[in-house]
């Protein structure tokens, strides 16, 4: 069994229980998840409150719930200048981490960050478009019109914000070693097919 560190990284269609699906992996294989925690982590490189980073608190109080409306804002509602500084601490805070031990990143353009990497998985998942309004009306509480217009909304937000630091949208399957329907298996079963295939490919992984 080798005792190189790997990464997992996973991109996801709003809805398709990516994050779950993340977290279920993470219990599974034993190794760290990471997620909107990077942000709190640029913020302090940036000495800035995390709030500015991700949005300001006062534009929380929109129709839209802050923890959605930052879905459509990974940065936050910046100019280009602060959010590429933004983007680049992320990107620095994404190489340190996992030059420490194994884990899995979400997002974040992780797949385009970590591209070269040795021992490095990047899985996309998506879902069906009605399942993925079941999802958000099940799992977040949504109405069916709010959650089909945030669907809209946060795919297009994430393609032009994979576009422009990556170069490539999200679902390209040329910068994809893993692209997955989650509404097959939902989320247990997902995960643990998901696990079962890194573990065939990197075998029973300690922690590194």
């Amino acid at each position: 069994m080798s005792k190189s560190k790997y990464v997992i990284t996973i991109t996801r269609q709003f809805g398709s229980l990516g994050r779950p699906i993340a977290r279920k992996m993470s219990d599974l294989l034993g190794i760290e998840y990471f997620d909107r925690d990077l942000v709190e982590h640029a913020a302090k490189k940036l000495d800035l409150p995390e709030s500015v980073v991700d949005k300001e608190e006062e534009d929380a109080k929109t129709s839209t719930p802050f923890y959605l409306s930052r879905m459509k804002f990974p940065l936050g509602k910046h100019t280009s200048s602060r959010q590429d500084e933004i983007f680049n601490a992320q990107q620095n805070i994404i190489k340190f981490l996992v030059e420490k031990e194994s884990c899995i990143v979400v997002g974040r353009c992780s797949d385009f960050i970590l591209s070269e990497m040795e021992n490095a998985i990047h899985i996309y998942i998506y879902a069906p478009f009605e399942k993925r309004v079941e999802n958000c009306v099940n799992d977040l509480k949504m109405d069916v019109k709010e959650a089909r217009e945030l669907i809209v909304e946060v795919d297009k937000a994430r393609d032009s914000y994979h576009m422009n630091y990556a170069g490539y949208h999200p679902d390209d399957k040329n910068y994809k070693d893993i692209m997955i329907n989650s509404s097959i298996l939902g989320i247990d079963g997902t995960a643990e097919y998901l696990t079962d295939l890194i573990k065939r490919k990197f075998g029973e992984q300690n922690q590194g």
